[in-house]
């Protein structure tokens, strides 16, 4: 499972023109799943992103969780960060789950989030979005799931 965690002082995703998630400070999340990723891929993202010390103290250190921001998560589902660009100009998509696959573990992945006490929106599944967001930093965070021994 892979996740661009960016921090974010305000995002939002927007489908057919309608707002359907919608964030001020906290975490605007890509959230891509492969064929191998499991629930234990799943809490154990959801577990570090919701404790991930990257919003500044009072001392201007990166000290602070969304949680201890009380901040808000926008999480969006991003199969193309799967893709694979090495051959030929076009990616290739393979190594990203199959929908049904994918849609089931990113609901158990946003409901991980909420488990923490976290305001969780989203976008829709599948659906053609325009997300926009403001980078706050900029920070921004490149996370997989441990390799399985």
């Amino acid at each position: 499972m892979r996740v661009v965690v960016q921090r974010s002082k305000e995002a939002k995703v927007v489908v057919d023109k309608q707002v359907v998630g919608q964030i001020d400070r906290g975490l605007m999340l890509l959230v891509g799943v492969t064929h191998e990723d499991t629930e234990q891929d799943v809490n154990w993202l959801a577990d570090k992103i919701a404790g991930l010390r990257i919003f500044e103290d009072e001392a201007e250190k990166m000290n602070l969780s969304v949680q201890d921001i009380q901040g808000s998560i926008l999480s969006v589902s991003q199969f193309t960060l799967y893709g694979d660009c090495r051959s030929g100009k076009r990616p290739s998509f393979t190594s990203a789950a199959r929908p049904d696959k994918a849609e089931l573990l990113y609901e158990q992945f946003n409901q991980r989030l909420r488990s923490h006490g976290l305001r969780v929106e989203t976008g829709v599944f599948g659906a053609n979005m325009d997300v926009t967001f403001t980078n706050w930093g900029p920070v921004t965070l490149l996370l997989d799931s441990p390799p399985r021994s």
